[in-house]
């Protein structure tokens, strides 16, 4: 069944007997009849095909998830990864285990192994070029939980928008607008990190620097040697061992109480490519905040200084230009946070994201019906106190999957013939630089 609109033929369109319309334009509005069929039977030439959108991104590096957090499982089919790369499922499944539930006291007590499996896309232990297809099975769940949302909606959450687009949810779970769907996009990411690791030793590193009112002075932390060892030595995923505690506290004290609280997730990104964002509309920072925003709970993103750089005078705020010990530039101050003009400059790149607290907490909270009536609702399932912990990798994800595609895109536009030297640098590390892909 497809949807069909009556349609008047544009101008230059060819006649049946094959001359053209050149030279007759008609005014919009006699270009289209208004009548909208539903459903139709007319011929195929006059069907209008609706593909279903919001579940891929990315261009050259496409990935489309798929599930539902009390479906059958979950996943995603990445598409256009280049051929010959090393991968197995043992690469993916390091970050969905620091991605999955039931990690620890501060996370949702859903009980999931998360165990991936490849089926389709590779051989061989490589990348074949076609489509890779991830499954995760979802074994843990319990739908009764959510049998009093069937008829009231969780205030802050995706339900009642969900109905006001749809007319229709999944009441389980939120069903797409779970949390759970973002373990697609963590496999996914997976291959895409390994391919930046190994093609241009970049490294992406997320951190909890704020939970609730506890903020982690930014001095604390050098991002220039910080490991990934060092931020997850702890289940908050700070990796200052003081604040570290100073947050699970506080957390702690509002999960008791059956509450939530949100926090900020730092992101830093070293060994980047020079050159990589496009001008205008797909400027890498722009790119970044669409990115980042789809992740579930986060409402707020923000590149170097930010909104700090509003309290600040322009000649404060610049990043001066010097030329290094290896004769390249180098800027001496990095508040543009290694973007300048929407094109990464080599610099470290560096975000900050923040996240609201989890919409679905266990106390009562005044609602409204399906039907329109207002009620009190209690909210059953098992729920992140703060998502911050758990969205860390989900963070370096969603930036990894905008760096390869961007990655890929300036690799097809402007490494087709020489560079010019004087003035650019390879996209991929020289002989001398070995890299070990480690993830």
């Amino acid at each position: 069944m497809a949807w069909s609109f009556s349609t008047k033929q544009f101008p230059g369109a060819p006649f049946s007997d094959g001359s053209s319309r050149l030279g007759s334009f008609q005014p919009p509005s006699k270009l289209y009849s208004s009548s909208l069929q539903l459903p139709s039977r007319q011929s195929q030439s006059k069907r209008l095909e609706i593909q279903a959108s919001g579940s891929t991104f990315g261009t050259y590096f496409r990935v489309t998830t798929f599930g539902e957090s009390h479906g059958g499982g979950v996943g995603c089919v990445i598409d256009g990864c280049p051929p010959r790369l090393p991968l197995s499922e043992a690469d993916m499944q390091v970050d969905l285990d620091r991605r999955r539930p039931g990690q620890s006291r501060i996370t949702s007590p859903r009980k999931e192994t998360d165990t991936c499996k490849i089926a389709s896309g590779i051989a061989d232990g490589q990348t074949t070029g076609s489509p890779i297809k991830v499954e995760v099975p979802n074994t843990g769940q319990r739908g009764d939980d959510y049998s009093e949302m069937s008829l009231a909606y969780r205030p802050s959450h995706a339900d009642a928008t969900y109905d006001f687009k749809y007319g229709v949810r999944s009441v389980q779970g939120g069903g797409r607008s779970s949390a759970r769907e973002t373990i697609g996009r963590v496999a996914a990411g997976a291959v895409a990190k390994k391919i930046l690791k190994q093609y241009s030793g970049t490294e992406i590193i997320a951190y909890v620097s704020q939970a609730h009112k506890v903020v982690l002075p930014e001095d604390l932390v050098d991002h220039e040697t910080v490991t990934l060892d060092q931020i997850e030595s702890n289940i908050v995923r700070c990796p200052n061992p003081e604040y570290a505690e100073k947050m699970i506290a506080a957390i702690d004290a509002v999960r008791v109480r059956g509450d939530s609280v949100g926090g900020v997730v730092t992101c830093i990104v070293r060994n980047v490519p020079r050159g990589l964002g496009s001008p205008v509309f797909d400027k890498l920072e722009a790119e970044l905040a669409k990115a980042i925003m789809s992740i579930p709970a986060s409402n707020g993103f923000e590149v170097g200084s930010g909104f700090a750089g509003t309290f600040m005078t322009g000649s404060e705020h610049n990043d001066e230009f010097y030329m290094d010990e290896h004769g390249k530039i180098r800027t001496k101050t990095n508040r543009s946070g290694g973007i300048q003009g929407g094109i990464s400059n080599g610099e470290i790149i560096k975000m900050r994201i923040a996240f609201k607290p989890t919409p679905t907490i266990s106390r009562k909270q005044n609602t409204v019906t399906r039907d329109k009536h207002e009620t009190e609702l209690i909210v059953r399932g098992r729920h992140d106190p703060c998502v911050a912990p758990r969205a860390v990798p989900v963070v370096e994800t969603m930036v990894a999957l905008v760096l390869v595609d961007q990655l890929m895109a300036q690799y097809a536009q402007c490494m087709l013939f020489p560079i010019n030297p004087a003035l650019q640098e390879p996209l991929q590390l020289s002989e001398a630089e070995p890299v070990q892909v480690r993830l």
